[in-house]
């Protein structure tokens, strides 16, 4: 029974596994992860290649090669990397639109505390990182849902920025997996994170998807809250600036009669 539900979920996810791996980076990694295993074994090429078999056997791997090819299988084991292949490339950088502010070492702590009913979602990454390169396209998307005047998204560079990093209490160690990392501030204080971090300062397991973000980081009410606090600010706005409002109207018109004078 257990054999035919994995059958029916794979056939149910077959499209979406196609289109994760035709992809070309992907193709890319499976082109050079095959490249030497086919220069080696195929007849006619390998016995041209250099070997250190004590038979001068050229067409099958020497201990050197099998000692290479065990230790990058394990440091992909290690890494809990999506690739089952040696050789892996990595996922290119996301170019698209987003509404995100860029901080740096000097300007995150300003940008903050700037105005306390600003709400910021700020994600804490590292540009070597392939969970926050995997991540970026999804935190893009949420800014161009949920951005308004008081809710907005933000970046910090940590791998570049280690000053913050050790402020906010972010590391950036592989071992610790806390890239990336989302912080809410509300007031200029940290509100929550995602993830959380344990006694040993390891990142408790969270997937970065959507759907998890929304609801945990309450997206849809904060948002909500935000749209009602604009309106409020431009009530206001209207109400004490009325009177110039009219003047800039009245200049304006004498302007635009005075052009169709001229």
């Amino acid at each position: 029974m257990g054999l035919i539900t994995g059958v029916f979920a794979f056939l149910y996810h077959l499209p979406q596994i196609y289109k994760w791996l035709l992809k070309p980076y992907y193709i890319v990694s499976f082109l050079l992860t095959v490249a030497f295993l086919v220069v080696r074994k195929a007849p006619g090429l390998c016995e041209h290649l250099a070997t250190d078999r004590e038979d001068g056997n050229s067409c099958d791997f020497d201990w050197r090669e099998v000692e290479i090819l065990m230790f990058l299988s394990a440091i992909v084991m290690m890494k809990n990397r999506r690739a089952t292949f040696v050789m892996t490339c990595r996922p290119p950088l996301y170019m698209g639109p987003e509404y995100i502010k860029y901080f740096s070492d000097k300007t995150i702590d300003e940008e903050l505390q700037k105005d306390g009913r600003v709400t910021w979602i700020v994600e804490f990454y590292a540009n070597w990182s392939s969970d926050c390169q995997s991540f970026a396209p999804i935190f893009a998307n949420l800014s161009l849902k949920y951005n308004c005047a008081g809710l907005r998204f933000g970046k910090v560079d940590i791998g570049r920025y280690g000053e913050v990093s050790q402020r906010y209490k972010v590391s950036t160690s592989p071992l610790a997996k806390q890239l990336p990392s989302l912080l809410l501030f509300q007031g200029g204080r940290e509100a929550m994170r995602r993830p959380m971090v344990d006694n040993k300062g390891r990142a408790v397991s969270w997937t970065f998807n959507e759907e998890n973000i929304i609801r945990e980081f309450n997206l849809n009410e904060l948002f909500q809250k935000s749209k009602k606090l604009n309106k409020k600010q431009n009530g206001f706005q209207t109400e004490d600036g009325s009177g110039e409002l009219q003047q800039e109207t009245s200049e304006v018109e004498q302007s635009t009669e005075s052009k169709k004078d001229q």
